[in-house]
């Protein structure tokens, strides 16, 4: 048996899986859970990791430490996206991180970042032979990558994460109609070599993964009277276009007590969750999509399965 330990160390959450794997390469979670660390807060619009969310995320990892610890992992991976690697202080940081730690950090660009959040939703099994266009919104950047089951055919990384486009946008509470077209404007001028990718390799559906889309998930099931999905959550699931604009439709009315009042509704998502279905709602309509498939795995999960790989464990 080998123990793993993952640390995804996000804009907004930072997650933490803990996993033991056997010599068959059959994997069996000990311990995942997130934190709304909130790294980018006070902070990202300025490029520096404000003094309490740089607390708040050595704080974290000390936590995480001991969890990892407890387990006796052998083997640990810690990256650090959007906020660190554009952070003036974000070196400072990750010496930080390892001095009252012991965990290395990697930093990694945003180009790697997708590569590993395509191998996450790879093996969650929602691609097929169909061309999908994957959608990961972070608190920092958002990844999009144009691929099937088999590779990948176009990826890149835009720093237009629910963070920074709150920090831009959100303006008043319930959001203003005019800071949506707002939004929108600018999505479309961000995301100008996506359209011309799109036009090219033409996807079928949108894959949306982890993050915003879980919760999108998780509020659909509960608002149609299933509980038991946020108890056990799939690897894939789907989201009927319909339901999606429900939600969104009811996110731009409501404010923020409204908005947390939503069953299934997180609170460390329930402001930025706006910006993100409006990112969501764009996407749909730009590239005129009309299925949404969810994986449960992201970044974390692809480290996971490239680390098997490397070690010879995968199943």
């Amino acid at each position: 048996m080998t123990r793993l330990a993952l640390i995804d160390m996000g804009t907004n959450t930072f997650h933490l899986l803990i996993t033991e794997v056997d010599a068959q390469g059959k994997l069996r979670d000990l311990v995942k859970t997130k934190v709304p660390v909130r790294l980018g807060q006070g902070g990202i619009s300025t490029g520096a990791i404000a003094p309490e969310a740089y607390e708040r995320a050595i704080n974290t990892l000390k936590v995480f430490r001991k969890q990892i610890d407890a387990h006796e992992v052998a083997t640990v991976r810690a990256m650090a996206t959007s906020m660190v690697r554009n952070a003036v202080n974000g070196h400072d940081f990750i010496n930080d991180v390892f001095e009252q730690t012991g965990i290395k950090v990697e930093v990694i660009d945003g180009n790697r970042e997708a590569e590993l959040i395509y191998y996450g939703v790879r093996a969650a099994g929602v691609l097929d032979e169909q061309t999908s266009l994957v959608m990961d919104i972070g608190g920092g950047s958002v990844e999009f990558i144009i691929c099937n089951k088999r590779q990948i055919f176009w990826k890149r990384s835009f720093e237009i994460g629910a963070q920074r486009l709150m920090d831009q946008f959100f303006r008043q509470d319930p959001i203003a109609p005019e800071s949506v077209e707002a939004e929108k404007s600018y999505l479309q001028e961000k995301l100008q070599p996506l359209t011309e990718a799109v036009a090219t390799y033409r996807p079928a559906n949108l894959v949306g993964s982890s993050g915003t889309f879980d919760t999108l998930c998780d509020i659909d099931a509960l608002r149609r009277g299933d509980t038991t999905r946020q108890q056990n959550p799939p690897a894939a699931s789907r989201l009927a276009a319909e339901d999606f604009y429900h939600i969104h439709h009811e996110l731009l009315s409501k404010n923020h007590e409204e908005r947390l009042a939503i069953p299934g509704m997180l609170e460390m998502r329930v402001d930025m969750i706006v910006l993100a279905s409006i990112a969501v709602d764009f996407v749909l309509q730009q590239y005129q999509l009309q299925e949404i498939r969810v994986s449960a795995y992201a970044l974390k999960e692809g480290v996971l399965q490239q680390v098997l790989i490397k070690t010879g464990l995968a199943s």
